[in-house]
């Protein structure tokens, strides 16, 4: 597989939707969240908690891939969010992403939900 350079066609691997539905912002990565795409994620979920959403609610329906770099971003907004008095919770992992997780017990440490209503619906209870 093709891991691509920095600045070079990987960029290309991983878009990101941003939308606001009541207090919660949803992201929607798609693609590969990789030590060359994680800046792409990084600025939207920043973004997100300085314009005062402190809850994030991450779509990993569409990712494909996430390796550690990728993870540390998220931990990172989650770090963020908490101090902010929100925070990030992920849903509709793929088989792939849920492994990294499960593999380093990030699972432990963020909310986990099978689909983007359920975390739409726990997170406004939040």
């Amino acid at each position: 597989m093709d891991r691509g350079v920095p600045g070079g066609a990987s960029r290309g691997r991983l878009t990101v939707d941003v939308r606001h539905r009541g207090a919660s912002a949803v992201l929607t990565p798609a693609g590969e969240l990789d030590h060359h795409t994680a800046e792409l994620f990084s600025e939207p979920l920043e973004r997100c908690v300085e314009e005062g959403y402190s809850r994030l609610v991450v779509d990993c329906s569409r990712l494909e891939f996430c390796d550690s770099t990728g993870l540390n971003v998220l931990l990172g907004a989650r770090l963020r969010a908490e101090a902010a008095g929100g925070a990030v919770h992920l849903a509709g992992m793929r088989p792939a992403v849920a492994r990294v997780f499960e593999i380093t017990g990030a699972d432990a440490v963020f909310t986990v939900h099978p689909d983007l209503d359920s975390a739409l619906s726990s997170a406004a209870g939040a």
